[in-house]
This record gives structure tokens, C-alpha cells and sequence, in this order.
């Protein structure tokens, strides 16, 4: 728990000119309102007795009174203002690092995690930190101070009755554990912000393939980045709005109030010997400071229960800034141009060393080459890509490109020579126009609407609400085709010297299919070209059809070479035919 609290305040340390004014202003602030039931029982003294009134001593006392009342307001407002500064401020930078750190993970650590969880760790539990650490211990500073400081005054003024207040004061312990917190309207523009920085956080957690394919990623930052800082200005201001309200247990105070003016009435009056002698003015202050001294406990029971759960949220948000990093790829060659030939040499990969998937694999692609890779779910066919762009590193063997090794080229060099379409479509918050143009942000609409037709999505697109112009999103009721053919249309914009083809019509309708079977064959003319495929007739024409089993290439040849054969591919194209 002190190892993380130490963390967190590491953080802070930027701003530990914000943590010095917090400090002090609380301390200002609280010393100067513990002073002011002090002169209010001394002015009631004045006024007590018949034609007795010191107007001269009053005014005196009013008027300190007011500049004392003013300063500790001003102080506590400060206070609150260079709290709210340092905790936004604070968390502004952390929850930075966790988005730009999942930005550098390896993709198997993402795989590894559900986007709900990646997104909580984002958002809620950061805004938990902020809540339970960095606010938390102002209240519970100012609120110690406070305490500490009534019981002196009290006991100054009267020993018996201020340990009455004090026997009293679990109740309202009691009562605080009951409270629940109100909401409040003023976090209506912060929980939008909210709502858009979980959105876009989702969009990059949930589609890393396509973010790396794309090298999306500064692009990625600069745009949260936008939305962070958006979010910490208005986070600031709601926050402090809000904590303007003291949600207090207000019956449980009135009790303890009463009891000490009922016990301190009767020592004014001198009905009960035992609790001694008080006047009117020192009521009217025993009063008061027994007011201020139940108040902090209702606070202070609060924030060790949000000590707990922002110390276990903490640690969440630390556990993925203590993830390793991929490595840095920066002083590696620039692959400028490939010839389209690829090859795989005795390569072996598990996603899990208890499980061996590919073992042994070898494969010679020649430039220009049409590669089908088809098999039963889970032989390798997916694993296969993830291994050429390197979304996952081989355990053993060796991948070139153009005779070069890919982990001596930079990972984004290598990743730009391919187009990708995954069977998954997505599509992020934005425009149809700025989808499409993902991968090549600076594309005309010319060319924007060109490959749009090329895949025959230009006809629906134009029937939406604002054309090219209308903001889409996963929920905003486009079909799974219609986002697959937007998804098409990047790979036809960015017009890349390789491609791969991840079932790419999937979820799109035959009569469509055909079509863009037409695009693609037009596409791939020239281009060495990887095609996954469970509907094995949009593979027949392709040059090299592998067919794989456990990892392993258990067959090679075309579609006339591997149906003469009669072997497992054959079994497996005619199964699709029987009715």
C-alpha cells in the first residue's frame, strides 16, 4: 500500500507547488475559523446583562470577526482550487501514460485482456485515484486539524462537557456509514467528456491489428491527448463545484448540538455543580466548536473507505505501466520498397508454450504470387499473418521480406507495405470520408469516392443522411456489410504493394461478393497477395492454395492440382456442396 501511495505521489511531484499551497491554505483556513466562535462568545458577553452593552468592545470584535470570516473563507476556497489543481493535473499525466502505454504493449497483452477491463483501468479507476488519494487527503489533512483543534478549545472551555462530545461522537460514525452520495447535475458536461474519451479508448484497446496496421498510432495520442486535456478542465471545475455541498449527517450533529446546550445551559444557570461554572458567551462558543468538531468525522469515515478502493485501483493502473514495452525498432532499416517476395524458414510459435501450434513451417512466396491459406478453425491460418507483420514474434525460425529479415527492418516500414482487411470490421467515431482515409489521412475525396466505387459502397453512402460527410460509429446502425465494404475501401485507397485478405467478404452478400471479388482480382494483379478463406470457391483462382492442419502445411498446389489429388482439401471443398 505505501509502495503505491508513493507512486501516485511521484506523479504529483511536478506540482508540489499546488501540495505546499494546499498545505497551508487548509492550515490558514481552519486556524482562522477554529479562532472565530472564540470572539462570537466574547461579543455575547458583551451583550449580556440589563443596559450593560460595550458597544465600543463590540464593534471591535464584529469587526475582526468579519476579516477573520472573509480570510478563512478566501483560504478555504483556495484551498479547494489548488486541490483540485493538483489532483487533475496529477492524474491528467497518469492517465496519459497508461493510454500511450497501451499504445507500445504487445499486442498478445491486449489479446490477454478484455476492452471493458482495458477501458475501466483508462478511465474509472484513474478517476478513482483522483478521488480517494489526492482530494481524499486534503479532507482528511483539514479535517484532522480541525478536530484537533475544537477538542483544545473545548476543553479550555469545559473539561466535563467536552468529554460528553467526545463519548458522543461515534454516532455520528454510525450515521456517516449509512450516507450515500447524492449526485449531482454538475457532472453532466464531464460525464460526456467521460462517454467520448471511453469511446475512443475502446476503438484503440479493441483494434490494435488495425491501429499497427495502419501506423495509426501518434495520430491515436494526439487525439486523446485532445480529449484529455478537454476532460481535466471541466473534471477541475466539477469537482470543485461539488464539493461545496457538505453532505453531513445533519441529525446525528443536532443531537450532540443539543446535548451540549442543554448540559452547558445548566452550568450557566448553576443547576448542576459537577460541570462548573460557564457564561453565556463561552456557551455560544462550546456551542460552535461542537458544531465544527462532528462535522470532519462524517468526512474523514468517507475517505478511509475511498482510501482502500483507490489504493486497489492504483495498483491496477500500475500494473499496466509495469507491463514490458515492445521494443524500440527506431536505429533499424527502413524497408522503402519490397519485390513482393516473402519467405518463411523453419519457423515455430505457440501462443502458449503448453500448447504448440506452429511447428517447422516453411514457405517460399515469389513475387506476384496469389496465396490461399485455408484449414479448420484454429490450424494457423490468422497466426500466419500475425507472424508476417510481426503483431506477434516468432519463437524460432526466421521471416524475410524482399531477402530481408523482418526483425531487422522497423515494424512500421514493414507494416506499410501491406493492406489488411480482418474478417472483424470496424469502424471508428468520425466521418464515412475519414474512415475511409485512415491509412492515408491526407486523400482527396476524389480519391476518397474513387475507391468507394470500387467496391460498389459509394451507392449506399450517398444515401446516408450527410453523404461522405456523415459521422458513423460501431453503434450508429450501419450493417456489418456496409462497415466490411468501408473497410475494403481503405485497403483500395491506400493502393499498397502487398495485401492481405483476412476473410474480407465474410459478412458481406453473395451478389456484393462477386463484385468485389472482381475489385480484388484487379487489385492483386501484380501484388503478392495473402487470402483467408473458409468459402473455398473464392480461392479457386488463386496460384498456391495451403492447406494447413495443427500448424503445419499439409498440402500445396492449385485448385486443380489439389482436387485431382483427392485428398483433404478436396474433402473439404465438396463439403461445402453437399446439401
Amino acid at each position: 500500500m505505501l509502495k503505491t501511495l508513493k507512486r501516485v505521489f511521484h506523479y504529483a511531484r511536478p506540482y508540489i507547488m499546488y501540495f505546499v499551497l494546499t498545505v497551508l491554505f487548509a492550515a490558514l483556513g481552519v486556524s482562522l475559523s477554529l479562532a472565530v466562535p472564540v470572539f462570537i462568545g466574547e461579543a455575547v458577553d458583551c451583550c449580556v446583562g440589563k443596559g450593560s452593552v460595550d458597544f465600543d468592545k463590540l464593534l471591535k470584535i464584529i469587526t475582526a470577526l468579519a476579516a477573520m470570516v472573509i480570510a478563512s473563507t478566501l483560504f478555504q476556497w483556495l484551498m479547494s482550487l489548488c486541490t483540485n489543481k493538483l489532483a487533475f493535473y496529477t492524474v491528467r499525466d497518469l492517465r496519459a501514460d497508461i493510454f500511450n502505454k497501451l499504445e507500445r504493449v504487445p499486442l498478445k497483452y491486449i489479446d490477454g485482456h478484455t476492452k471493458g477491463e482495458l477501458t475501466s483501468r483508462v478511465i474509472n479507476d484513474i478517476e478513482i485515484v483522483s478521488d480517494g488519494l489526492l482530494q481524499g487527503f486534503t479532507q482528511f489533512f483539514s479535517g484532522v486539524i480541525t478536530i484537533i483543534g475544537t477538542l483544545i478549545f473545548m476543553l479550555t472551555i469545559n473539561v466535563k462537557i467536552a468529554v460528553v462530545v467526545v463519548i458522543l461522537t461515534p454516532l455520528s460514525f454510525i450515521a456517516a456509514s449509512k450516507i450515500t452520495k447524492a449526485s449531482h447535475n454538475s457532472y453532466m458536461k464531464q460525464s460526456k467528456l467521460r462517454g467520448d474519451m471511453v469511446s475512443l479508448a475502446e476503438e484503440m484497446a479493441g483494434n490494435q491489428k488495425i491501429v499497427k496496421a495502419f501506423v495509426y498510432d501518434e495520430r491515436a495520442e494526439k487525439r486523446f491527448e485532445e480529449i484529455n486535456k478537454a476532460y481535466g478542465e471541466i473534471g477541475a471545475k466539477a469537482t470543485f463545484f461539488s464539493s461545496m455541498t457538505n453532505p453531513t449527517t445533519r441529525f446525528v450533529n443536532g443531537l450532540i448540538y443539543a446535548a451540549v446546550g442543554l448540559l452547558g445551559s445548566l452550568g450557566v444557570i448553576g443547576y448542576w455543580g459537577f460541570l462548573g461554572k460557564m457564561t453565556v458567551g463561552k456557551l455560544s462558543s462550546f456551542l460552535a466548536y461542537a458544531n465544527q468538531y462532528t462535522k470532519p468525522f462524517n468526512e474523514i469515515s468517507g475517505v478511509f473507505a475511498e482510501l482502500q478502493n483507490a489504493v486497489a485501483s492504483a495498483q491496477r493502473v500500475f500494473d499496466v505501466l509495469d507491463e514490458e514495452e515492445i521494443s524500440d525498432d527506431s536505429d533499424k532499416e527502413v524497408l522503402s520498397s519490397c519485390d513482393g517476395t516473402i519467405k518463411f524458414s523453419d519457423v515455430f510459435f505457440s501462443y502458449s508454450p503448453d500448447v504448440k501450434l506452429i511447428e517447422n513451417f516453411s514457405l517460399d512466396v515469389k513475387a506476384g504470387q496469389r496465396i490461399a491459406i485455408v484449414g479448420p478453425t484454429g490450424c494457423g491460418k490468422s497466426t500466419i499473418i500475425n507472424l508476417l507483420l510481426r503483431f506477434y514474434d516468432i519463437n524460432k525460425g526466421k521471416i524475410e521480406i524482399s531477402g530481408k529479415d523482418i526483425f531487422d527492418l522497423t515494424r512500421d516500414s514493414l507494416r506499410s507495405c501491406f493492406g489488411m482487411v480482418l474478417q472483424e470490421t470496424w469502424v471508428f467515431t468520425g466521418t464515412v470520408a475519414e474512415n475511409i482515409a485512415y491509412g492515408k489521412p491526407d486523400a482527396t475525396r476524389e480519391e476518397v469516392e474513387k475507391a468507394a466505387r470500387s467496391v460498389y459502397a459509394h451507392g449506399f453512402i450517398k444515401r446516408l443522411p450527410n453523404g461522405y460527410d456523415t459521422v458513423i460509429s460501431e453503434d450508429s446502425g450501419l450493417s456489418q456489410g456496409q462497415k466490411q465494404l468501408i473497410c475494403i475501401a481503405r485497403i483500395m485507397l491506400m493502393d499498397p504493394p502487398m495485401l492481405i485478405l483476412d476473410e474480407a467478404t465474410s459478412s458481406i452478400d453473395l451478389r456484393t461478393e462477386q463484385r468485389i471479388q472482381k475489385a480484388f482480382q484487379k487489385l492483386m494483379e501484380g501484388r503478392t497477395s495473402f487470402v483467408i478463406a473458409h468459402r473455398l470457391s473464392t480461392i479457386k483462382n488463386s496460384d498456391v492454395i495451403l492447406v494447413m492442419e495443427r500448424g503445419n502445411i499439409i498440402e500445396q498446389g492449385s485448385h486443380t492440382e489439389l482436387m485431382a489429388k483427392g485428398g483433404f482439401y478436396s474433402e473439404l471443398y465438396n463439403s461445402q456442396f453437399v446439401s
